[in-house]
C-alpha cells in the first residue's frame, strides 16, 4: 500500500515541476546572437534597435529559426504568440513576438521594448 501512495506522490510531484520548469523556460526566453550558433547568419551581423523595424523582423525570424531547430524539441519551442529577449550584437535588446513560422516574417520587434546598449 505504501509503494503505491509512493507512486501516486511521485507522479504527481513530476507533472508539477514538469509544467512549473516549462512555465520558467517560456517566460525567460533570451536569446544573445553573439552566441556561434547565431554569429554566421548574414541578417544578424549589423542589426541593432536602431535598424529598420523589416530588418529587425527578418532578422529576428532568422534567430527564431535557428533557435527552434538546435533545441531538443523544434516543433514546440517559440510556438506562434510567444515571446523572446533577443540581444543584438552591439548590445541593445527588444522583446519578439513569434508569428506563423512558415511565413516570411516570423517574428516581429514588440515596439516599446527596445533597449539601447549598456555600457
Amino acid at each position: 500500500m505504501t509503494h503505491k501512495r509512493f507512486a501516486q506522490k511521485a507522479k504527481n510531484w513530476f507533472w508539477v515541476l514538469l509544467f512549473v520548469a516549462y512555465a520558467a523556460l517560456a517566460a525567460g526566453v533570451v536569446i544573445e546572437t553573439t552566441r556561434p550558433e547565431f554569429r554566421g547568419l548574414t541578417q544578424i551581423s549589423v542589426i541593432s534597435v536602431d535598424s529598420a523595424h523589416e530588418v529587425r523582423s527578418k532578422g529576428a525570424s532568422q534567430v527564431a529559426a535557428v533557435y527552434r531547430a538546435t533545441s531538443g524539441v523544434p516543433f514546440s519551442s517559440l510556438p506562434p504568440g510567444s515571446t523572446f529577449k533577443i540581444v543584438w550584437p552591439d548590445g541593445s535588446s527588444e522583446t519578439i513576438v513569434v508569428g506563423n513560422p512558415v511565413s516570411s516574417i516570423g517574428a516581429r520587434p514588440l515596439e516599446g521594448t527596445q533597449q539601447p546598449p549598456s555600457k
